[in-house]
């Protein structure tokens, strides 16, 4: 079921190159998954209409913690312009919840997050979810940029794996990522459940690399981006 709420935008800040983080107030009793996405609604006094006020956006936050983020790669829609203009205090209104892009409950099969760039927004709030509820999963995250400066969250992701020592954080900086070259961070690949997540094109080019370095095309999980 979806629900609309009214919410503030309590600050914008960059967390990459080019890629912009929206702090939300969090509803009262409002529940998610990490993982899950809703939709921001901006105002009328943005000059939008209701054919591009709306873009869907995971969630970075995690469910415990008491703030709501979205982030974005900043592109030169019409959205997106009016969104990084809108000022720290509007009101704007959340449209939740969707996504089934989640942690599966059996911590006995691995997890291998793969993605590169903004794909990892939702990677963001499952990691941190699972180090706060000291989840039994033993989770690798191979997280591909061509650029240091492209990696959105890796002093979080740091910060993760210091404190869950289940978790693996694996950066890799290259153009582009191989098979031979997951095998190497990722050695559990054949048994664990896999999740890519991104624009459709970095979806399909990393899922092509996830099955010919060996992982069941049965166990892969995909969260595709809209908009890219």
């Amino acid at each position: 079921m979806v629900t609309a709420y009214d919410v503030r935008l309590l600050h914008k800040q960059e967390v990459a190159e080019n890629t912009l983080e929206f702090t939300l107030e969090k509803p009262q009793g409002f529940e998610y998954r990490a993982g899950q996405f809703g939709d921001m609604v901006l105002p009328a006094s943005t000059g939008l209409t209701e054919s591009n006020n709306k873009h869907g956006f995971s969630f970075a936050s995690a469910p415990f913690e008491d703030r709501l983020r979205m982030t974005t790669l900043m592109r030169a829609s019409a959205f997106k312009q009016a969104a990084a203009k809108v000022a720290d205090g509007t009101m704007v209104q959340l449209l939740a919840l969707w996504g089934e892009f989640v942690l599966h409950k059996n911590p006995a099969t691995p997890a291998v997050f793969l993605t590169s760039g903004i794909g990892i927004t939702p990677v963001r709030g499952i990691i941190a979810q699972a180090t706060h509820e000291k989840a039994q999963h033993r989770i690798t995250l191979v997280y591909v940029n061509e650029r240091p400066g492209q990696a959105a969250y890796d002093a979080d992701f740091r910060q993760f794996a210091v404190r869950n020592p289940r978790f693996t954080y694996a950066p890799v900086l290259a153009p582009a990522l191989d098979a031979a070259a997951l095998r190497r961070q990722a050695d559990d690949l054949a048994l664990a459940r896999v999740y890519i997540s991104g624009p459709i094109a970095t979806v399909n080019a990393l899922r092509a690399v996830a099955l010919a370095a060996g992982a069941d095309e049965d166990n892969l999980r995909t969260e595709e981006f809209e908009g890219y």
